[in-house]
Parts: structure tokens; C-alpha cells; sequence
């Protein structure tokens, strides 16, 4: 487990284009170690605006994208077509502009989807596929249940939710790499998330957020609050954890916490 850093930068703009070239660059060199990358996409504004910044950034053409595998920390259970989906945003922003291989893309299943049983309306069984997606591309070398994943990001909600993982939700304990949520308290109320311990089996966790309003959770995320009061507490990398604000977001960070760019 990966002692967290923090990151903060003037505003949600200037924190989307950092975290774009940041992830340019570890990319490139994850690329140049192994041949391959793997990237887990998250949703939320400021992450679907750091997907959007990378393909219009001129270093995207550094990162070999038909080598490059991208799969999904959580999705919302609705249909394929639906705008709200993790998967619908981060093609209008990044991997409809790129020449990603289609094959590499690995979206969690939709509503209305074989995955999602004989009436296409199981969520739990969605999740359950894809934690089989997930195995059959495990890596080896590392002994994990799930791929060789170089970044992994995360949006922070204002009551400290990471992926669909809301305070005090039963999936927050829960073993298996991939569960279905129902009740959530964000609409929609169904969804498939990655659990902690599949999320702490990435290299490096990087959680990004923007505004005031996120303030309190990171801070006491980066203050000792338990996992259940605030699931975003419950998330590293396996060598690296980064937090990466806007200054607003930084507001409530611990003492000597922040390293101000």
C-alpha cells in the first residue's frame, strides 16, 4: 500500500490538462517497459474533461493506442445508449477521437445486454460478467485477479463516494473484484463497481477533484476517516497514490499536505 500525495492546481481547467499530460506520460512509459498499457476510465466532470483534454493535446500522438487496454471502475446500469453512461462520456471525449482498438475497450455490460441475464435487467449478473472479463486478462506476474493496470482513476463525490462505492455501502466490504449496487443514493440507484481491494491492485490510484464542494471529503479522506464514513479513505495504488485538485478542492487538505503547482 502507497502512502497518498497531494497535488493542487488553480482551477478544474488547469487540473484537467495536468492530469492529461501526467497520464501521457506514464502511459508512454508503461508502454516502453512492457509494450502495453492498461487504464481504468472513471466518470464525473473534471475526469470525462482530463479524457477530453488528452485527445486534443498534441502528446497523445507519444502513446501507442493500439496497445493500450481501457477498462471501467464502475458504470451506471442503464442502456448502451444512454448519455449518462462512464462508457457513452469517454468516447465523446477520448477514445472516438483516437485509434484505441475497439478490441481493447472493455466497457462494463449495459442494461438490456446479454451480460445482464435472460431479461437483460440483472445487474447483479452484469457484474459478475464482467469480474469474468476481468480474470480472463489477469496478470500473472502479479498474482492478481484482474489485469497488469498501470493508472486507475478515480472521482471523489462530495460525500467521499469513489467509484459506485457510497458511504456505508455493503460492496465496501465486500470480497469479490466486481459487485452490482442497487439503492445507490446518486441516480441512478443501479450500478456495477469495482470493489476496493480489485481498485488497490492497480500500480498507482489517482483520484481527481474539483470544487469547494469536494473539500470536506478529501480532507478527511487524507485525515484517518474510516471507509465506511468515507470510502475515498479506502483506496491506493499499489506504489502510487495521488491526489490531484484544483485549489478549491485542496482546501480542507491536512497540514503540509498539498504541493502547490
Amino acid at each position: 500500500m502507497s502512502t497518498p500525495t497531494a497535488f493542487s492546481w488553480r482551477d478544474a481547467a488547469e487540473l484537467a490538462q495536468a492530469v492529461a499530460g501526467r497520464l501521457t506520460t506514464r502511459l508512454v512509459t508503461a508502454q516502453a517497459a512492457r509494450g502495453h498499457a492498461c487504464l481504468v476510465l472513471t466518470g464525473g466532470g473534471v475526469g470525462i474533461a482530463a479524457l477530453a483534454a488528452l485527445a486534443d493535446s498534441p502528446g497523445r500522438d507519444s502513446i501507442d493506442w493500439g496497445s493500450l487496454d481501457s477498462w471501467w471502475s464502475d458504470e451506471r446500469f442503464v442502456r448502451a445508449e444512454d448519455p449518462e453512461r462512464n462508457e457513452r462520456q469517454a468516447r465523446d471525449a477520448l477514445l472516438d477521437r483516437v485509434p484505441i482498438e475497439q478490441a481493447r475497450i472493455h466497457p462494463m455490460p449495459a442494461a438490456g445486454s446479454v451480460a445482464a441475464g435472460p431479461d437483460g435487467d440483472d445487474v447483479h449478473a452484469a457484474a459478475r460478467a464482467y469480474a469474468d472479463e476481468l480474470a480472463r486478462h489477469a496478470s500473472i506476474e502479479a498474482h492478481a485477479p484482474v489485469p497488469h493496470i498501470d493508472v486507475l482513476l478515480l472521482g471523489v463525490g462530495p460525500d467521499g463516494h469513489v467509484a459506485s462505492l457510497f458511504p456505508n455501502a455493503p460492496a465496501l466490504r465486500d470480497a469479490r473484484t466486481v459487485v452490482g449496487v442497487e439503492g445507490a443514493p446518486k441516480p441512478p440507484p443501479r450500478r456495477i463497481t469495482m470493489t476496493p481491494s480489485t481498485i488497490r491492485c492497480a500500480d498507482a490510484v489517482w483520484l481527481v477533484a474539483a470544487g469547494g464542494q469536494k473539500a470536506p471529503a478529501v480532507g478527511l479522506a487524507l485525515s484517518g476517516a474510516g471507509a465506511m464514513s468515507i470510502p475515498a479513505a479506502a483506496v491506493t495504488g499499489r506504489h502510487e497514490t495521488r491526489w490531484l485538485l484544483d485549489h478549491d478542492a485542496a482546501a480542507e487538505l491536512p497540514t503540509g499536505f498539498v504541493r502547490a503547482t
